[in-house]
C-alpha cells in the first residue's frame, strides 16, 4: 500500500489579512496555493468581506508565494555549479577496456535518498591535440552528453581521442552501454538514478530527484572529473551534447562557466512554445519556464559556443535556435547543414565540431563567425570573418509556413567577394521568403549566417 501523502498548512498575515494556505507534495515545486474555501472560514479575522477583495488578494499572495518555491528550485539547480570537486572514480569491471580507454563509474548525487553512479567511458589520447607541427603541453578535454535513446558511447570518445583530445561521455538515465535482452534499450546498473520521464515529466517530484537536476549534476560532476586528471589542461575542457543532450549542454553551460567552450546540437532553449510535442509539453508548465529553461541563464555564456544543426529538424526549429544563440555573452558560431539529419552519427561524422574545438584551444576564438548581417528590401549583404579560406557561398531560404522543420528548403547560389580575412556574401531574397540564412564552406567545413524570418 502506498504512502498516503500528506497536505502541509501554514497560516500567512498579508496587510491585515489572515490567510491559510496549503501545501500539496503533487503540485510542482510543492509551493503554497491560496483556497477561497479556506479563507471563507476566517471572516471575523478579515477588516474587509468583498469576495471580489479576497480575490485580488489571493492572486497576489498565490503568485508571490509560488514564484518564491520556484525560484527556490532555480537557485538549487544553479547552485549545481559548486561541484567543482571530482567524484570518486571506480573501474568498470565486464567492459573491454583498454590502458587509454576505460569504462568507469563515477559517484554521483544522491537520489532518492539512495547513492548513485554514473557510468562513462574515460579515454586518452595518444597523441596530442592541434595541427601537424605543433604540440600541446597538457591535453585538451571534452565531456560528450548523449540524446534520447543513447549511452555513453565508446566510440564517440575514440573520436575525440584520435583528434588528440582527452574525452568522457557520460550516461545520464542509469544505464551502461549493454543493451537488453529485447535489443531496445540500454541495461541499467544497480546504482542508477533517475529515467528521463518524458519531457520534464517528473516535474512534480523534489527538484533534487528530477531528471533534468542529475543531469545536469552528472555533466558538472564528469567536467570536475576530467580536469583533475594527470596531463589534462583544466582551461581547456569543453562540452557538447547532441539533442537531449544539446539541452542539458544548453543548460549547463549557463550554470558551470569553467568550459572553454560548448557545443549543442540540435537542443536549444526556449521550447514552451513550440508548435510541437515540445510546445504541448512545456506551454504550461512552470518549472520549465522559471527553473529549467536555458534561456534563463543565457546572458551569463561567456564562453565560445558553436550552434550545430540542421533546418529540416523536427525537433528543435530554427526561430527557437536563433533565440539560443543571440542571447548567449560569449562569441559563438553556427553550423546549419541542410539535410543533415537528426542522431548522434550525423554531427559525429561531419568535421564541424572537432575544428571549432581546435579553433578554440589553438587561438581562444571560432575559426569563422558573422561579422555583420544587413538587409534592404529583397537584397541581403552577410560578412564573415574567418582564419581560413571561404568559398561557395549559397542561399538557403523556404517559401512555406509552419514549423522550419515541416518546410521545404531550398538553396540558391549567391555572390562571394574576399577581402582579407573577411568574406561578403550578397544575394537577393526570392518573393514570399519566410525563413533564411547563408552558408560559406572552406573544405568540408559549413558555417552559417543567423537564421532570419
Amino acid at each position: 500500500m502506498s504512502e498516503r501523502r500528506k497536505v502541509k498548512s501554514e497560516v500567512i498575515v498579508f496587510d491585515g489579512w489572515l490567510l491559510l494556505c496549503h501545501r500539496h507534495p503533487d503540485y510542482v515545486g510543492g509551493n503554497f496555493q491560496l483556497f477561497p474555501a479556506y479563507l471563507m472560514k476566517f471572516p471575523t479575522y478579515l477588516n474587509a468581506c468583498r469576495v471580489c477583495g479576497w480575490i485580488v488578494v489571493m492572486s497576489l499572495i498565490s503568485g508571490s508565494v509560488c514564484e518564491g518555491g520556484l525560484s527556490s528550485d532555480r537557485e538549487k539547480l544553479e547552485a549545481l555549479a559548486q561541484l567543482t570537486d571530482a567524484p570518486a572514480m571506480e573501474e568498470a569491471t565486464d567492459f573491454d577496456s583498454s590502458e587509454e580507454l576505460k569504462a568507469i563509474y563515477f559517484k554521483g548525487l544522491a537520489y532518492e535518498g539512495k547513492p548513485t553512479k554514473v557510468f562513462a567511458w574515460l579515454g586518452m589520447p595518444k597523441s596530442k591535440a592541434g595541427k601537424a607541427g605543433k604540440v600541446t603541453a597538457m591535453l585538451p578535454a571534452v565531456v560528450l552528453v548523449h540524446g534520447g535513446g543513447g549511452t555513453a558511447f565508446k566510440d564517440w570518445v575514440e573520436r575525440w581521442n584520435a583528434r588528440g583530445y582527452a574525452a568522457i561521455s557520460i550516461a545520464v538515465e542509469g544505464q551502461t552501454d549493454i543493451r537488453t535482452e529485447d535489443g531496445e534499450s540500454w541495461s541499467k546498473h544497480q546504482w542508477a538514478g533517475p529515467s528521463r520521464v518524458g519531457i520534464y515529466g517528473d516535474a512534480a517530484k523534489p527538484i533534487e530527484d528530477q531528471w533534468m537536476y542529475h543531469a545536469v549534476a552528472d555533466t558538472i560532476l564528469a567536467h570536475s572529473l576530467i580536469r583533475s586528471l594527470p596531463g589534462v589542461d583544466s582551461n581547456k575542457v569543453g562540452l557538447m551534447g547532441i539533442s537531449w543532450g544539446g539541452i542539458i549542454t544548453s543548460t549547463v553551460m549557463g550554470i558551470d562557466g569553467r568550459f572553454a567552450f560548448a557545443i549543442p546540437t540540435y537542443g536549444c532553449g526556449d521550447l514552451a512554445e513550440v508548435p510541437n510535442q515540445y510546445g504541448k509539453s512545456l506551454g504550461n508548465k512552470a518549472t520549465y519556464k522559471e527553473v529549467y529553461d536555458p534561456m534563463l541563464r543565457f546572458e551569463r555564456v561567456k564562453m565560445p559556443t558553436l550552434w550545430f544543426s540542421w533546418p529540416q529538424d523536427k525537433h528543435f526549429p530554427m526561430d527557437k535556435f536563433a533565440n539560443s544563440y543571440k542571447a548567449v555573452s560569449g562569441p559563438y558560431a553556427v553550423s546549419l547543414i541542410p539535410k543533415l539529419g537528426h542522431g548522434h552519427g550525423p554531427p559525429w561524422n561531419k568535421p564541424d565540431s572537432y575544428a571549432f574545438a581546435d579553433s578554440i584551444i589553438e587561438n581562444g576564438q571560432p575559426w569563422c563567425t558573422q561579422k555583420s548581417l544587413e538587409r534592404e528590401g529583397d537584397k541581403l549583404v552577410v560578412i564573415f570573418e574567418s582564419a581560413q579560406e571561404l568559398g561557395s557561398p549559397v542561399l538557403v531560404y523556404s517559401t512555406d509556413e509552419g514549423i522550419t522543420g515541416g518546410r521545404t528548403w531550398h538553396e540558391r547560389a549567391a555572390k562571394g567577394t574576399k577581402n582579407g580575412n573577411t568574406y561578403k556574401v550578397q544575394a537577393k531574397l526570392p518573393e514570399g521568403v519566410t525563413g533564411w540564412f547563408v552558408n560559406v564552406k572552406s573544405g568540408e567545413l559549413t558555417m552559417s549566417s543567423d537564421y532570419q524570418e
